[in-house]
């Protein structure tokens, strides 16, 4: 026989000789807390059931709001009124410029009128010495325009001031044509030779 004991004696004593008490409080501990988190997990789970049903009912509310907007929103309508406005836009602030411009043309001209008036007012009603200064004056510009004519120079007024800064000088033996712009920075002398020089 190999053991000098009985098999069920030393059984006995090993069972007697172990303390399993703290085994059992451990397990007890341990299924406790196993039930503790079991009932906070089903809890929280409930929690984030009912969250989502929620956001569901939520997510279908505003897709059927968002659906009844979409279908009422006509895109090519609003480019077309988009266009629309900006062409009127543009056509108005245009306009808006074009009057702006008419108004100061017409603001000058109304104090060129009053200026002109002003001077008749002042000379009464047959004139005076200013307008005969005036008729001498044409007169020698006249003169000086014929001159300059038969030597083949014609001089233009300036549309905007009257002042004669243009002058048109044709050479018919060598059958050219110059434009000459007189600016008054430069002196008669030199336009007159420059006349000589081209003619």
């Amino acid at each position: 026989m190999l053991l000098d004991e009985d098999p069920a004696t030393l059984i006995s004593e090993c069972t007697s000789n172990f303390n399993i008490t703290p085994d059992r409080a451990a397990l007890s501990r341990i299924s406790s807390s196993l039930s503790t988190l079991t009932t906070a997990r089903s809890l929280r789970l409930s929690s984030a059931t009912s969250s989502l049903q929620r956001l569901t009912r939520q997510l279908a509310h505003l897709s059927s709001q968002h659906d009844v907007e979409t279908s009422a929103h006509n895109p090519t309508e609003h480019a077309s009124r988009i266009l629309a406005l900006d062409t009127q836009k543009f056509r108005i602030a245009k306009a808006a410029s074009d009057l702006e411009v008419e108004g100061e043309r017409l603001e000058m001209e109304w104090e060129g009128q009053r200026g002109v008036l002003s001077e008749l007012e002042a000379q009464g009603a047959e004139g005076g010495a200013a307008e005969r200064e005036g008729r001498e004056g044409e007169d020698e510009v006249i003169l000086k325009l014929k001159v300059y004519r038969s030597l083949g120079i014609d001089i233009e007024p300036d549309r905007e001031t009257g002042a004669y800064n243009k002058a048109i000088i044709r050479n018919s033996q060598k059958g050219d044509v110059h434009v000459v712009n007189i600016d008054p920075k430069f002196s008669r002398f030199f336009y007159a030779n420059y006349f000589w020089q081209t003619m």
